[in-house]
């Protein structure tokens, strides 16, 4: 059942991606808000049916302030990540972001002593120059489209070349927190993972809240959430695949686990390219394609 666990992963989570751009309206400015706010939402409504009611599991309160930091960082991401979808394809943003396994391999070498083989550190240098790469590729795209529609290019003022970095902050600061969970269930013990779990799920769902309070009370601006099908269904599928994720690691498969579920900003590429109709060149695809190596390396050796 680990292989329908982790298949179900990727499919959710490469789905989630797809639907996290679609509903990403470049029109409104407040759509990364709302999307987080749905998101928030869905997360809550699961500890409360699954964890609460059908599991009847009890939860420390203590354990929300406890693992604030971890949740914050996963949060603090993939709000970042989802206000980045506006500006770049998903097919260059979801394998950069997948790469966060890089960081917490620095972190654990740097912070807590890991040892890093030479097989691992070529892995990082693979990420990291794939992203170079994806950077420059990304400025001259954008250069050549601003030529072409004869806008002259002002390198001080200009936004479509750094939109990369939405990623790339994405993939630093859900390193970290994937480096601080680590550190938090495996290291220290501090809780058990279904605390976590529901801790995490919790503080999306307060962050959820505010967010939704502040845009109708001080923006002034509703939100119907009935009426965000995209970000809906977003949420849903993002909740699936971490409820098939944990399932699939905790099993003694989990040493393959890691690494095949990396694998699902793929799927985001695919689907990029089919329903979102991305245009990618050769060079993008080659690049990611040795980003994606590069996880699937870090990700057999991390496990």
């Amino acid at each position: 059942m680990w292989f329908v666990a982790a298949l179900v992963t990727i499919l959710a989570w490469g789905t989630a991606d797809l639907f996290y751009k679609k509903g990403n309206d470049p029109n409104d400015s407040h759509s990364a808000m709302k999307t987080t706010i749905m998101v928030g939402l869905v997360m809550g409504l699961h500890v409360l049916f699954y964890y609460v009611i059908y599991e009847g599991i009890s939860y420390d309160w203590h354990n929300l302030v406890l693992y604030l930091p971890v949740s914050a960082m996963y949060i603090l991401s993939m709000a970042i990540g989802y206000f980045g979808l506006r500006y770049i394809e998903v097919s260059i943003s979801s394998p950069i972001s997948n790469s966060s396994g890089a960081v917490t391999a620095v972190l654990g070498f740097l912070v807590m002593g890991n040892s890093v083989s030479w097989l691992q550190l070529v892995a990082i240098l693979m990420i990291l120059i794939g992203i170079l790469l994806l950077s420059i590729f990304e400025k001259e795209q954008d250069d050549a489209t601003l030529k072409a529609e004869g806008v002259k290019i002002d390198k001080k003022y200009r936004f479509g070349a750094i939109a990369i970095l939405f990623p790339i902050l994405y993939m630093i600061i859900d390193g970290m927190g994937t480096f601080l969970d680590s550190y938090y269930l495996e290291y220290r013990k501090l809780m058990p993972e279904d605390q976590a779990n529901m801790s995490y799920e919790l503080t999306f769902l307060i962050v959820a809240l505010i967010l939704w309070a502040y845009l109708e009370w001080v923006k002034k601006e509703p939100v119907f959430v009935f009426n965000e099908k995209d970000k809906g269904l977003a949420a849903i599928f993002e909740t699936l695949g971490q409820f098939f994720y944990v399932g699939a690691v905790s099993t003694k498969e989990a040493i393959i686990v890691a690494p095949l579920i990396s694998a699902y900003a793929i799927v985001s590429v695919i689907l990029g390219r089919i329903f979102l109709k991305e245009k990618l060149k050769a060079k993008h695809y080659f690049v990611i394609g040795a980003i994606m190596i590069g996880i699937m390396i870090l990700g057999f050796y991390d496990a």
